[in-house]
């Protein structure tokens, strides 16, 4: 797939990226294709990247066999809880975090505990 931006004046800025994949080039159109690699990245960047990043999820390990897992899903349904309510609230998603970071008990109010 190629990408021409325009930057600044007349300067144009070419970017040339390959993907492999094992769909079948007559059944796929570019622009599909497209849709899915975005679709992935987007995974990354809005789930993986905050994990990572701010929660700095990869430095902590869990020896007890499953609890990786475990901490894991625990952790990815903490985040959706803060994404869905930062969209409602109109804030922006690590605000909304800190929020919660700061004052717990605004957490437990939004889960609907008094």
């Amino acid at each position: 797939m190629e990408r021409v931006v325009v930057e600044r004046g007349t300067e144009t800025l070419r970017d040339v990226r390959y993907f492999v994949s094992s769909l079948d080039a007559e059944t796929v159109t570019p622009q599909q294709l497209l849709g899915w690699v975005r679709g992935h990245w987007s995974v990354e960047n809005n789930l993986h990247f905050v994990k990572d990043r701010w929660w700095d999820e990869d430095r902590h390990y869990l020896r007890r066999p499953g609890l990786a897992e475990r901490m894991a899903t625990l952790t990815s349904c903490a985040l959706a809880f803060v994404q869905l309510v930062a969209q409602t609230a109109d804030r922006g998603l690590r605000r909304q975090a800190d929020l919660f970071a700061w004052r717990p008990q605004t957490a437990l109010h939004q889960l609907g505990f008094k």
